[in-house]
């Protein structure tokens, strides 16, 4: 029997690609969208919003009245933002937290129990590598993938009991629609003394993700890992720069790691 899929975000970029991959491997595939969304014609979408609570409630509702299960779920689902902590819009923020880590939230909340009643689960969180060090102007997206670090922590422990698997996949720098729909505030009302700098960075940023990997690459991945019969916890996914940098950051002095981090994004 086919397993069960839902993958939050299926618009564009991992989400896409990944919803594309299993349905051809066989999988049954769900996937949300905030409105309508053309797709492969092997995967079910269904619009979603994950930052309304009720909407996330009928959309698990639909599925579990359909199929009588899932059997994974990848939230996926995000927005990106970009600009300095100070000027950041607050209604901005809101709408970062609201979708990147309360959405995922909702969707876990409603998903459980129909996981605890059938005895087995996976849960896949798209984190980052902004989820494990603080990204310059990037401040708010890092946040709430540190939030969902600490929330899949401790909630692979509460499932253990049930046999609900909770992975987290942390990606790097990838080609994704985030470079061209991130929303960067520069300044805001009586402060622009951050522009400059943070004008430097986001070229730094922007260079270093249109040059990153593709999304199918992540989508295989994700692939590999649900046919895994143990996988690991985590899976940290992009350039050894990458990798080698969450290495580093347990490994010396913070004050070095920081350094690094200034250098890096061209801050002087």
């Amino acid at each position: 029997m086919s397993k069960v899929v839902l993958i939050t975000g299926v618009s564009a970029g991992f989400g896409r690609h990944t919803a594309t991959l299993l349905a051809q491997k066989g999988y049954k595939v769900y996937g949300t969208c905030r409105s309508g969304c053309e797709h492969d014609p092997l995967v079910q979408v269904i619009n979603m919003d994950v930052t309304d609570v009720q909407a996330v409630r009928n959309g698990i509702n639909t599925i579990l009245e359909r199929e009588g299960r899932i059997d994974i779920l990848i939230n996926n689902a995000g927005v990106h933002t970009g600009g300095a902590i100070e000027v950041y819009p607050y209604e901005d923020i809101k709408l970062q937290m609201d979708t990147n880590f309360m959405g995922v939230i909702h969707t876990i909340k409603a998903v459980l129990p129909a996981m605890r009643g059938q005895g087995s689960g996976t849960i896949i969180n798209i984190s980052s590598i902004g989820g494990l060090m603080g990204l310059p102007f990037m401040g708010y997206y890092s946040a709430c993938k540190f939030a969902l670090e600490g929330l899949s922590e401790s909630l692979r422990l509460e499932l253990r009991q049930f046999n609900i698997r909770v992975i987290v996949i942390n990606p790097g720098d990838f080609q994704t629609k985030n470079t061209s729909t991130r929303k960067n505030v520069f300044s805001s009302p009586n402060i622009d003394a951050y522009e400059h700098q943070f004008r430097k960075s986001l070229a730094v940023i922007e260079r270093e993700e249109n040059n990153g990997w593709t999304p199918e690459i992540l989508a295989q991945k994700i692939y590999r890992i649900l046919e895994k019969k143990k996988p690991a916890y985590r899976y940290i996914i992009g350039s050894w720069k990458q990798k080698t940098a969450v290495r580093l950051k347990y490994l010396i002095p913070e004050p070095w790691f920081a350094a690094i981090l200034r250098n890096h994004y061209d801050i002087r």
